[in-house]
């Protein structure tokens, strides 16, 4: 393997003046110009890690997810890294499973590492293993510890939902979900559709579990024979998430009801598959290239000892699609 001595002595300079070039010191041009020269003819690769020890940085941040096959997951993945690289920074991705002991152990890496810090989402009970030791920023959860969270309005995005179904013709609306034990900011959008239900003494009803996906699938099951199967009880359905409404969507494929002539239908999240994708579904769209951009802004502050927000709440939308009728 090639060394920084090796570049030293190939280029007829100091080590210290190989690192000064690497690390974007000023030397003179002709001096930079041997260095580079060098290190391209022995395909030198700076050891990151190394440097980061000496200069404390080694711009590289860890993004920890719960999955990756979640499209919202993807997406969002993608606008970090597309502004980490903005900011001369790299990203390793860590996709946890939802698994609390790969989440524990994602942050420890970030810890021995010397990364520069760790932007998560989580709904693992990790809350004493979170340390203001390493910049971390959090998005859609609180902790208890001194840390910047960054969310969508979950609970102004669930009365949008119940808004925009009542608006389309709906009498009876439902909220479906299951969400995670642990309290997050997407508990909100339920809290959301309710609170407009009841402002505006709209006829609703709840079809949630915290947890098992086993149970809730139990549930939903029994909630649509109830409320679908002999006679349209429910006209529109608030879903959780994107994903959980699809779900629900093919649920009721089954019972042949059709949506948006019986049911119509929206979910919570807008994202896509790919750049040139589009939205299908009715959803309350989450804004992700700000939420990416604003957790890795905030991430850059922490680490340089700038201000930064402890809470930054961020506006969604509504986008219509083929599940409303409108």
């Amino acid at each position: 393997m090639v060394t920084i001595k090796d570049v030293a002595k190939e280029a007829g300079v100091s080590v210290g003046t190989v690192s000064n070039v690497i690390n974007n010191v000023q030397v003179k041009p002709s001096t930079k110009e041997k260095v580079e020269e060098a290190i391209k003819k022995l395909n030198y690769e700076p050891n990151i890690y190394a440097r980061g020890f000496k200069i404390n940085r080694t711009n590289t941040v860890a993004l920890i997810l719960p999955t990756i096959w979640n499209p919202f997951f993807s997406e969002l993945a993608y606008n970090i890294e597309k502004n980490l690289r903005k900011a001369g920074m790299k990203m390793i991705l860590c996709n946890s499973n939802k698994e609390d002991k790969a989440e524990i152990e994602y942050i420890s890496m970030a810890k021995q590492n010397k990364m520069d810090g760790v932007i998560a989402i989580t709904y693992s009970d990790i809350d004493e293993y979170v340390s203001e030791k390493i910049p971390f920023v959090s998005i859609d959860r609180y902790f208890s510890k001194d840390i910047t969270y960054i969310s969508s309005d979950n609970f102004e995005g669930g009365k949008l939902a119940a808004e925009k179904l009542v608006e389309f013709g709906c009498e009876k609306i439902a909220y479906i979900g299951r969400g995670s034990k642990i309290n997050n900011a997407t508990r909100k959008r339920k809290d959301g559709f309710i609170s407009y239900c009841k402002e505006h003494n709209i006829d609703y009803e709840i079809c949630e579990i915290l947890g098992s996906s086993k149970e809730f699938d139990k549930l939903l099951n029994e909630f649509i024979a109830k409320n679908f199967k002999d006679h349209i009880k429910i006209q529109g359905v608030f879903v959780v998430t994107d994903e959980q409404a699809l779900d629900f969507i093919y649920k009721l494929e089954e019972y042949d009801i059709e949506v948006p002539k019986d049911v119509q239908v929206i979910g919570f999240d807008g994202s896509k598959a790919s750049a040139k994708d589009t939205i299908k579904i009715s959803t309350i769209r989450q804004p992700v290239e700000l939420i990416a951009e604003k957790a890795v802004r905030s991430l850059i502050n922490i680490i340089e000892n700038n201000k930064v927000e402890k809470e930054i709440i961020l506006p969604i939308s509504f986008i219509g699609g083929y599940t409303t009728r409108k």
